[in-house]
């Protein structure tokens, strides 16, 4: 330890108590001055566990550190006191010699366990030093001696708040969320399990202790973020004793004037107790050593050239002997730790190998999960390209399917053997479930590609065989014009579903999924025909004129009519508007199944009886207000099949009586003006006036 004005040896490595020591630190650092606000911070753990290096960096003092080039040995003996600089309010800084070394022996734990339990009872703020590995772990992070010291404390003096700093050192990748509540709850079962004296049987842990729980990494290994979370931990302890702060909630505290009595008072009544006879733990020493063997071999795993060649190769794809090369490397330096620990306690070291291997596999654990990717992917790759050429060379779809799945499954479960860890018991049975997922996927996109294509081009082929002949037969509108609609519909139908069967048998579809594609496929049909009777029904104003005009001004013989006194107006402008009436009974609903309907008989008694010349303004009134036709449905025919509704009817009916009259009009004119160009001859009685007037004229002529 270098000499320093603020830094004294508190207690010697034999437990002599340095009294005079104290007090001139005391004095030094102006102790006296501070009443109750100050706090003591000790620290305690393993011997060469790097507690002194964490003092220094956290409070910048100068506590001697172990040199690392001269192997580990004790640093601290017995215990040492220092003020922290730049802390607020004044902070003492205790390091404690640590724990398990080998210059006491393995027997002589006496002091150690008296060093810790002072530090308890001093000190508002207990910092224990531990290795991330050691939590979880019975004969690790000084359990033994938590349980002593929790024991005699209760015994020696009443509750007294203190705060367990545990500061997890070298964290690994574990998440600290998770590292944390093992600690809490390790320490909790040793409380649980601590034989407390009547007084204090029901004493809650909280009475006596807060804890707190960090993580540092590594100070060899990643100085700079040591260093960088080391400052962060230490403005923590700025303003320590205040509310909220590491020990806000600490009693029992000794005034600044009587520590130095306190300290010696306190360290005389542990010295005193020749019951405090801890149990030597043997392993201790083979912790830290198997420890470190395991450390040294993971460390060389890490660095391994053989290893670093392997992961950079799986990278970018798979690796041939993968599991082989693997397994070499994993055993050769389990077999060194093997050959190192040979010599220590039986339990320690295969515990410390245990996790060795579990360590070592976590760490290759990634590269085996890209092995296993790239494998599935090639697989799937692989199914992906058989089945395209088995479909392109013709064949079935669910025969294709089957063949290149047991393919690629057989690929992948030969990659799986031969990526296989010796010592890992790995199941690859989620990757190949996903594969086998990927693959069912794959095939049913392709599936589902091809029957919509099918279903689509047979729906286009229902279309152009339905629309043209339907749109005819509609235009015609005829007696039999709905019958032959639904044969022409069902044959086509029956046509286009059984090449359609035919044509999906190889894709092996449950009868349900056959039966609904096939029904998917009628209705098709079915919709195309009602389709385009909307459409024409819409047009049904047009039809019924091109109707009108054909029956009207043409003849049987499809010639001009000549509208002579011979030509009878009135039962041709009959013909023609019951032509058209019958246009209109045949668009005003679809009859897709054959059930009889009086649609047409309907529309012709009350619309056709008596009403064959021009309709008057009083007649058109009349006939809207017939009865039958005052309805938005026909007897007999459901909503949907309905084209045009009796109302619309009676409307449609006065619109086109209202645009064909001017043709009855001209028809009538024309009859009258060829009826007069026959007549040319005078009347009889005109002559006979003219005879008698213009006789004399005539005669005065000849003269």
């Amino acid at each position: 330890m270098e000499e320093d004005c603020c830094a004294t040896q508190l207690i010697y490595r034999d437990g002599e108590f340095n009294s005079s020591g104290l007090d001139r630190f005391v004095k030094e650092v102006k102790l006296a001055e501070c009443g109750l606000s100050y706090a003591v911070v000790a620290i305690m753990g393993p011997q060469s566990s790097g507690k002194s290096t964490l003092l220094n960096h956290l409070f910048h003092t100068k506590f001697r550190e172990m040199d690392a080039y001269s192997g580990r040995s004790q640093t601290t003996k017995g215990i040492w006191i220092a003020k922290c600089v730049g802390i607020e309010p004044c902070t003492i800084a205790m390091d404690l010699e640590g724990t398990d070394g080998r210059e006491r022996g393995e027997d002589d734990t006496t002091f150690e366990k008296q060093s810790a339990l002072f530090a308890l009872a001093v000190s508002d703020i207990v910092l224990i030093n531990m290795w991330c590995h050691d939590i979880g772990r019975e004969q690790a992070a000084n359990k033994p001696l938590l349980k002593t010291v929790f024991q005699v404390m209760m015994r020696l003096f009443s509750p007294r708040k203190t705060t367990l700093l545990f500061v997890i050192r070298d964290k690994t990748k574990t998440p600290f969320e998770y590292l944390e509540p093992v600690l809490r709850e390790d320490i909790q079962k040793i409380w649980d399990g601590v034989p407390k004296p009547q007084a204090h049987k029901s004493t809650p842990f909280s009475d006596f202790f807060s804890v707190e729980v960090v993580a540092l990494p590594s100070c060899e290994e990643k100085e700079e973020k040591f260093k960088e979370e080391v400052a962060q931990l230490r403005q923590r302890f700025f303003h320590s004793i205040s509310p909220g702060g590491l020990s806000g909630d600490r009693r029992g505290v000794v005034p600044a004037t009587g520590f130095s009595f306190s300290a010696r008072q306190i360290w005389k009544v542990i010295k005193e107790n020749k019951d405090l006879d801890l149990p030597a733990h043997k392993v201790m020493v083979a912790t830290v050593r198997c420890e470190e063997i395991a450390n040294q071999k993971f460390n060389q795993l890490v660095y391994d050239e053989d290893w670093l060649a392997l992961e950079e190769a799986v990278q970018t794809g798979p690796v041939q002997g993968f599991g082989k090369r693997l397994s070499s490397i994993l055993c050769t330096y389990l077999s060194e730790y093997d050959m190192e620990a040979i010599y220590f306690d039986e339990g320690v070291g295969n515990s410390k190998r245990q996790l060795l291997e579990s360590k070592a596999l976590d760490f290759v654990y990634p590269a085996y999960t890209t092995m296993m990717g790239h494998l599935r992917s090639k697989a799937l790759e692989d199914f992906k390209v058989r089945l395209e050429q088995s479909l392109n060379r013709g064949g079935e779809f669910a025969s294709s399917v089957r063949t290149s799945t047991q393919s690629s499954m057989l690929e992948f479960d030969k990659g799986c053997a031969d990526a296989a860890i010796q010592l890992a018991d790995w199941d690859a049975s989620r990757v190949r479930e996903k594969l086998k997922r990927d693959i069912d996927a794959h095939a049913s996109s392709i599936r589902s590609a091809k029957l919509s294509e099918l279903n689509i081009n047979y729906e286009k082929q229902l279309s152009a065989s339905l629309t043209g002949p339907v749109e005819a037969l509609l235009e015609t509108g005829g007696k039999d014009t709905w019958t032959s609609t639904r044969k022409l519909l069902n044959h086509e139908t029956e046509v286009a579903v059984s090449e359609f069967s035919a044509a999906v048998a190889g894709f092996e579809l449950d009868k349900d999924t056959s039966t609904k594609m096939m029904q998917n496929l009628r209705d098709y049909a079915r919709n195309v025909v009602e389709k385009k009777a909307r459409e024409e029904a819409a047009n049904i104003m047009i039809h019924m004129k091109d109707r009108f005009s054909t029956v009207f001004n043409y003849d049987s013989d499809s010639m001009p009519r000549v509208w002579t006194e011979k030509e009878d107006i009135r039962s041709i402008t009959k013909g023609a508007r019951s032509a058209s009436l019958k246009l209109l009974s045949v668009m005003a609903a679809i009859r897709l199944e054959e059930k009889p309907d009086n649609i047409e008989k309907l529309l012709f008694s009350s619309l056709m009886d008596g009403t064959v010349t021009v309709s008057s303004s009083q007649d058109r009134r009349i006939a809207a207000s017939t009865y039958p036709l005052a309805s938005s449905t026909w007897e007999g025919v459901s909503s949907k099949d309905t084209l045009i509704t009796p109302v619309q009817c009676k409307s449609l009916w006065r619109q086109f009586k209202a645009e064909t009259e001017y043709s009855v009009t001209q028809a009538i004119s024309a009859q009258e003006a060829h009826k007069q160009s026959n007549n040319w001859w005078p009347p009889l009685w005109s002559i006979m006036v003219m005879f008698v007037l213009g006789l004399d004229e005539f005669m005065l002529l000849l003269k």
